[in-house]
């Protein structure tokens, strides 16, 4: 039987130099008040030291909670990791070579962890090759004190794979709601699943120790079996969180019960987006949408996308899921990213990156930072900056139409949106579309090579991957070819001699009337 216990006496068991795999989705299912245990440790006592942190997605506020927490010099000694851009602080110590770091897809990760749970040879999967993550470039290491090759290309029948070697797991940090006193965890109040029961099972092939931190204690037997996610005899101590900041079913909700699946809402409540530049490529995207569509959605710009659906009368003709596992319903952002309101399933995210990897999804929706000639885009490193790929690869590497979502320019960019034209008020300082990106997140070439369909949409432009590299296809009205585009990019894309204005009903403040197109 499991033991409940407090989080101060819980962190005393994490030794030294130990594996610590930790479940999260940016601001969902996280033990914060376990987290908040070993920071405060290791700041009193420099113990534990030398950790490998291993978590899938990104984990954090922003600012100071979930990953950013352990972001002390000596706490850690390695991260292995799917995303970043949530824990500035853990990207500080990385580009500043303090720690050593990695980052591979997301969805693969969740995987990894199945394979170490079944004490398999690692995960073999066509997934990073052509990237960063490909060892004939970067091998995932993101800085100059990571040395070691976690991840190889093997030949299997005249065909490259990627090999993600095996690792023990010592200490598994998940989240559940409640415990019965067996130990068994359910997830009634989480918006999410994650890789949570992986992780465990990881952990105990791995001779660990599974924590996890709960809001409630049940009595034996209370629990439906059907709805126990953890089974108790996985499970080694109980943490109830004593602070109700500590177990927020976000960073940005205590509790939304139309996340977890309690009550549905009216989507007619969801305010529309205001005439903007994000709207206008959210607009131009939505356009792409075909019936009965199977969807990702990626954060920022592109969850505009389904804002325009529900605005326009069409998000019931597609299917949008979240790569933390929700299927259907309308998926919340910000710190709630990986959240759906009314979603019709939330299954693990192993499973759903199971699907994306399968070829499941009919098209995606994804942020475009910055990208070249040949349309490779990277999302995931910048000099200053570690963001990591997240679901991005297993994502766009798998999945039939690939629509990139950004503005053309950042850092200060300015439009006026009116009358069915677009005007640049201030250009921005930074250019995107680049000679060359910082880093191979997604690989043009690899896209050309498996026939896939991809665009890349701007609040004046949009450009489609040709064998020949990137071609200019639309602009906006009022936008000028060489003065607003062509002469803030670093090469000269090819120009369809199909040249065409982008549909003017996008520039307008009514309602564009995609119903009628769908």
């Amino acid at each position: 039987m499991c033991k409940v216990i407090s989080a101060k006496e819980v962190v005393k068991l994490i030794p030294n130099g130990a594996t610590v795999a930790v479940g999260a989705f940016v601001g969902s299912s996280i033990a914060e008040e376990v987290l908040e245990a070993i920071e405060t440790r290791f700041i009193e006592e420099k113990m534990p030291r030398d950790l490998t942190l291993m978590h899938c997605a990104g984990m954090g506020d922003g600012k100071d909670r979930g990953g950013n927490r352990l972001a002390h010099e000596g706490l850690l000694k390695r991260v292995v990791a799917g995303h970043y851009n949530m824990a500035p602080k853990l990207g500080k110590l990385i580009v500043a070579n303090k720690v050593e770091a990695y980052n591979f897809p997301q969805g693969t990760m969740a995987q990894w962890f199945g394979s170490v749970a079944s004490r398999q040879p690692g995960i073999i999967t066509k997934v990073g090759l052509n990237t960063f993550v490909d060892p004939r470039l970067e091998g995932g290491k993101l800085n100059t004190v990571t040395k070691e090759d976690l991840v190889e290309v093997i030949q299997l029948d005249g065909k490259e794979w990627l090999r993600y070697k095996p690792f023990p797991v010592d200490v598994a940090i998940v989240r559940g709601t409640s415990a019965d006193g067996k130990g068994n965890i359910s997830i009634e109040h989480e918006s999410v699943k994650l890789e949570i029961l992986t992780m465990a099972l990881a952990a105990k092939a791995s001779g660990g120790i599974v924590i996890v931190q709960v809001e409630r204690i049940l009595a034996n037997g209370s629990l439906n079996p059907k709805n126990v996610v953890i089974p108790g005899i996985n499970v080694d101590y109980v943490v109830v969180a004593e602070n109700p900041a500590n177990h927020m079913q976000s960073y940005a909700e205590q509790y939304n019960p139309a996340y977890s699946g309690e009550v549905r809402v009216s989507l007619s409540e969801i305010a529309p987006m205001a005439l903007d530049q994000r709207k206008v490529i959210a607009r131009r995207a939505a356009m792409e949408l075909i019936p009965q569509a199977k969807v990702n959605l990626g954060i920022g710009i592109p969850e505009g996308v389904a804002l325009v659906a529900n605005e326009e009368g069409i998000g019931d003709t597609m299917t949008l899921t979240v790569e933390a596992g929700p299927v259907g319903g309308v998926p919340a952002g910000g710190v709630s990213f990986g959240a759906s309101t009314n979603a019709e399933a939330i299954i693990d995210q192993p499973y759903q990156f199971d699907f994306y990897d399968g070829g499941g999804l009919d098209m995606t929706f994804l942020g475009l930072a910055e990208t070249d000639q040949h349309g490779n885009i990277n999302v995931s490193k910048f000099k200053d900056r570690i963001a990591g790929c997240g679901g991005f690869i297993n994502i766009t590497q798998n999945t039939k139409k690939v629509i990139f979502c950004g503005t053309f320019t950042a850092g200060g960019l300015k439009v006026k949106v009116a009358d069915g034209q677009l005007t640049i008020l201030n250009e921005g300082k930074m250019r995107k579309f680049l000679e060359q990106v910082g880093q191979i997140t997604f690989s043009g070439k690899y896209a050309q090579e498996h026939h896939q369909s991809v665009q890349y949409i701007t609040e004046r432009a949009v450009f489609e991957l040709t064998e020949k590299g990137l071609m200019l296809t639309e602009i906006a009205p009022g936008v000028d070819l060489e003065k607003d585009v062509v002469a803030h990019m670093d090469f000269k894309p090819l120009i369809s001699p199909n040249l065409k204005r982008m549909d003017a009903r996008i520039f307008k403040a009514e309602v564009m009337g995609l119903n009628k197109n769908i």
